[in-house]
């Protein structure tokens, strides 16, 4: 099994973790991202672009919003799994493009989703260049990326050193894979790249606290500790420590 098909099938195992904080962790974000897509989608359906779909999580509620939908990468693995999901919705498309250098046509959406992905590319300025060629002006951006200095990005480094990573298997008793990201941004760096690229952020979330030893033994009371730990961490001074930053932002009009 190659890495990518390690990867989607770690991916689809996630929101339903027997872990309680890990399945929160990623369930928390993909019901977050999921309720703006539906906001976005109850003013016009329009056309939708997914950049990087992983394991396909968003397919089935894009093609339900939006009248076209588009889903794009570069890894076979991930679109021969998205075209597993859209042969049942006759309005999405999956097609191979790299969005650092995207030969979709220009001005051609009006959402565009990127969950997870940015991370995992160095020319993470050339990536958000070509979304925001692909969407029209007043388009709007659904981004989703790890807070660089987050507990769980950092653990995640000392989680495969060796030795360590046989403990941390032990202790899930799931799948753990390297998570590849090599581009791990603060939300500061993430907002002054977006508004390079031509974006006006229009709102701003992050979520997801990670304990370490208490997201491993602490079970469901463990995760209702760290979900009542972030209520009073988000919004504050403080909230660098969450994993997750969300970004909604619209396609500047150009000069």
């Amino acid at each position: 099994m190659s890495t990518h098909d390690e990867l989607l099938a770690l991916q689809r195992a996630l929101y339903e973790s027997r872990n309680p904080t890990r399945r929160w962790l990623h369930c928390t974000r993909r019901d977050w991202i999921a309720e703006r897509l539906t906001r976005l989608a109850a003013g016009r359906r329009g056309a939708a672009l997914e950049v990087g779909p992983g394991s396909g999580v968003y397919v089935p509620l894009l093609a339900r919003l939006f009248d076209r939908v588009t889903v794009s990468d570069v890894h076979d693995a991930y679109l021969a799994a998205a075209r597993v999901i859209a042969a049942d919705h006759p309005n999405v498309a999956v097609v191979q493009d790299d969005i650092r250098r995207p030969a979709l046509p220009a001005a051609s959406f009006d959402v565009v989703l990127c969950t997870e992905v940015i991370e995992h590319v160095v020319e993470s300025r050339a990536a958000l260049a070509g979304m925001r060629r692909l969407l029209r002006p007043g388009g709007v951006l659904v981004l989703s990326t790890p807070q660089r200095g987050s507990p769980l990005e950092v653990c995640s480094k000392i989680a495969f050193l060796p030795g360590v990573i046989d403990v941390v298997r032990l202790v899930y008793r799931e799948p753990i894979l390297p998570t590849g990201h090599v581009n791990v941004m603060t939300a500061g760096e993430m907002r002054r790249q977006l508004d390079a690229a031509g974006f006006a952020i229009r709102e701003s979330h992050k979520s997801g606290l990670y304990v370490p030893v208490l997201a491993e033994a602490g079970g469901e009371p463990g995760r209702r500790l760290a979900a009542w730990l972030e209520a009073r961490i988000y919004p504050g001074p403080l909230d660098w420590l969450l994993w997750t930053q969300y970004h909604v932002a619209v396609a500047r009009t150009r000069d």
